[in-house]
């Protein structure tokens, strides 16, 4: 298994956010993390990223404790897409992916026309090579993530992490990100990755046919393939408002909240950011 957790609390200092959390990544599987603002989805990823400590619990990658490997032998597995990203300095987009391949390079090493083919090839695999000597402080935030996640595929690690991937971008580049996600994962031969992703988009998981951890309060509250993972029952109930998961006529599910007031059934979610 490329990334195992087990018995994982996370948090930060003594404030634990989750417990005994476990889960495991197959390679070539998406695995989708969803569940409500302030439920743990990013400390769980930047704890599993090896960012912050486990406050309980192990981390491991292909077998490894993650707690014993070097940053570089990190980035060389694990490449992260986080949810935003401030420049500290106006660097041109291609250099922004060009820094992707540094997890392959020595100390000393600068990289080389190899590196700027990859870091241009994954420019050009979702379609923005346009903006390859563009300011990254002037684009777009969705722009700004695509970049990001070309600096992921130019990392070229057996598993990629994302941070809720879509936030930013508009209807189309959504489609394009899932579409590449999907023909991460199912690569054949040496570029066959793993993909795990936080999302907001129920209707995501079941469009990229992915593995669910279902997300409230520092708990999984439900798991396993989309279709059995995501019910009426369990979105209601960890989203804190009446859901229906509903069949269209090309056989696609769909997630249809009720725009009507909470329930008070329903139970609620915890909004904490």
């Amino acid at each position: 298994m490329m990334l195992t957790a087990q018995g994982l609390d996370i948090g930060y200092g003594t404030r634990r956010v989750g417990r005994g959390l476990s889960l495991g990544v197959d390679a070539g599987e998406i695995v989708c993390l969803l569940g409500p603002n302030g439920c743990g989805k990013t400390t769980l990823f930047r704890t599993l990223l090896g960012l912050i400590p486990a406050l309980g619990g192990t981390v491991a990658l292909a077998g490894q404790p993650i707690a014993a490997l070097r940053r570089a032998e990190i980035a060389r597995r694990i490449a992260y897409v986080p949810q935003a990203h401030a420049p500290p300095f106006p660097f041109e987009a291609l250099d922004v992916v060009l820094m992707g391949r540094t997890a392959r390079l020595g100390v000393f090493g600068q990289p080389g026309n190899a590196d700027r083919a990859a870091a241009f090839a994954a420019m050009e695999r979702l379609g923005i090579a346009d903006l390859a000597d563009r300011d990254y402080s002037r684009l777009s935030g969705g722009q700004r993530q695509l970049v990001l996640i070309a600096r992921a595929l130019a990392q070229e690690t057996p598993l990629i992490v994302m941070d809720e991937p879509t936030a930013s971008l508009d209807f189309g580049n959504q489609a394009q990100v899932l579409a590449q996600i999907a023909a991460i994962a199912g690569a054949a031969g040496t570029e066959e990755r793993s993909v795990i992703l936080s999302t907001h988009d129920p209707d995501q998981a079941f469009a990229l046919n992915a593995r669910v951890m279902l997300m409230k309060d520092g708990q999984f509250h439900a798991e396993g393939p989309a279709d059995h993972a995501l019910t009426d029952e369990t979105l209601s109930a960890v989203y804190g408002l009446p859901v229906a998961v509903e069949k269209t006529e090309s056989g696609r599910h769909v997630c249809v909240p009720s725009i009507a007031a909470r329930s008070s059934t329903a139970g609620v979610s915890g909004a904490s950011g």
